[in-house]
């Protein structure tokens, strides 16, 4: 690997890092675009959509680990939540991680921008202010959550994710859960899904060891940063961040499946 390479990676990993701690997501829905797109553009490298996924599915392994232990004593990690959604989307990311090694790469590319679209419908849909809520007051649909994650996690586990970018909107628009406990039972929930998918992209051998090495270095530094950051910051501010960054890159996604039909 070149110098460039490295630090375009290094930077992509240490920016995509940081706004999932502050964000409560992953990190793929903004490393998947940024590893697939940027390397070739600036003239260092290339990556398969194959490559992508498997780099990132161990990324966001260790930026979620970063973000837990950032909220470990902040209340408002909701262990109900957590453990209902988590065993649900482990076992969704198993099959969707080693499903994906007999798909192409466009399709995906195009499973990764139905999920970005459905993430931003969902972040769009009007809800009740409950932000209000203590953790102890928090109820929510048990069979719908293992549902709706079991599904996710199939679809994430495809393109490499933890899940959390269409986990979070499923939790604040469907769920009704406050957006401060979200962001944090969603980084515990995507870490246990992002197991599976981890484990499933290094048996079928879809991943690079070296820029998964860098990645994995950014997002130490990276994502309890971030996550710090996100305690301090309105909690409306996050939700527009959250949604300007999915709808970008639905938007990238989508041309990119248009351009080639």
């Amino acid at each position: 690997m070149s110098i460039p390479f490295i630090i375009t990676i290094f930077i992509i990993g240490f920016v995509g890092s940081f706004l999932s701690g502050m964000l409560g997501i992953g990190g793929a829905i903004i490393n998947f675009p940024m590893l697939l797109y940027i390397p070739p553009l600036l003239g260092v490298g290339h990556f398969t959509s194959h490559e992508v996924t498997g780099i990132v599915a161990i990324q966001v392994f260790f930026t979620t680990i970063g973000g837990v232990i950032a909220y470990r004593k902040s209340g408002y990690l909701n262990k109900k939540l957590i453990i209902y959604m988590g065993i649900s989307v482990l076992c969704g990311s198993l099959i969707g991680g080693f499903s994906s090694q007999f798909m192409s790469e466009k399709i995906i590319n195009l499973i990764y921008g139905v999920l970005a679209l459905l993430a931003v419908l969902l972040l769009f849909i009007p809800r009740k202010e409950i932000d209000n809520r203590t953790i102890v007051e928090i109820d929510f649909n048990h069979l719908l959550a293992i549902s709706l994650s079991f599904v996710v996690g199939i679809a994430a586990g495809i393109v490499g994710a933890g899940g959390s970018f269409i986990l979070v909107p499923i939790m604040l628009s469907i769920l009704k859960i406050p957006i401060r406990v979200t962001i944090a039972s969603s980084l515990a929930i995507t870490l246990i899904s992002s197991i599976g998918t981890m484990f499933s992209k290094l048996v079928t051998g879809q991943f690079s060891l070296g820029p998964a090495f860098i990645l994995i270095i950014a997002s130490l530094i990276a994502s309890s940063l971030g996550a710090s950051a996100g305690k301090k910051v309105n909690t409306k501010i996050l939700q527009l961040i959250m949604g300007c960054l999915i709808t970008l890159t639905a938007i990238k996604i989508w041309l990119e499946i248009f351009s080639h039909i």
